[in-house]
């Protein structure tokens, strides 16, 4: 092979080269689409609530506390709450781990726990944690108060938040009576 044929075979992979980046560059410019001012899709929301007109399927109602603290059960909710001490203890005394202490919360004021600096949200909030209280805090705490500081999600079976009140209920010398199956009002300490 004579060096002209190589300059000619050099010369054709050279140019197919240039003209490869020249259409990289030229298409970056041409054909790449403005992006747009805010991101995601404008979804039209009716007076119902739901997209496209169509009314939202009703929330099941819930059970009121007391009638499902009829029939909880401590030992349940001792179950179910050992998830909560990771960052909770439940022992008279044992104090404040990443949450306050939950011995004897039943009927003691909201944010009252010593030896636990609570978030301005919960402060705010006020009042006693009574069965009503404490199962609106136990199905989603955001909700409940928001501005948290409290993670967790909730619990959302009523059944067991029930459970969790009883045991709750039990940490305490003198635990707050529960509902009988009669269907007592929801007492307060």
């Amino acid at each position: 092979m004579n060096s002209f044929e190589l300059n000619k075979i050099l010369g054709a992979l050279l140019g197919t080269c240039l003209v490869l980046v020249a259409m990289h560059i030229a298409s970056g410019a041409i054909f790449t689409p403005e992006p747009p001012a805010k991101p995601g899709y404008e979804i039209a929301v009716t007076s119902h609530g739901s997209p496209g007109g169509a009314a939202a399927p009703a929330a099941p109602a819930e059970t009121p506390i007391a009638t499902l603290l009829a029939s909880a059960s401590a030992e349940r909710g001792a179950a179910v709450a050992k998830q909560c001490q990771a960052c909770h203890n439940f022992q008279e005394g044992a104090g404040a781990k990443v949450g306050p202490d939950l011995y004897g919360v039943v009927g003691r004021p909201v944010a009252s726990a010593t030896g636990f600096s609570f978030s301005a949200a919960l402060k705010a909030k006020g009042g006693t944690w009574t069965f009503d209280a404490l199962n609106a805090w136990l199905a989603k705490p955001s909700a409940y108060a928001p501005g948290t500081a409290m993670t967790f999600a909730g619990l959302s079976n009523e059944k067991q938040r029930a459970d969790v009140i009883a045991y709750l209920d039990s940490l305490s010398p003198n635990p707050v009576p529960l509902p009988t199956a009669q269907g007592a009002a929801t007492p307060a300490k």
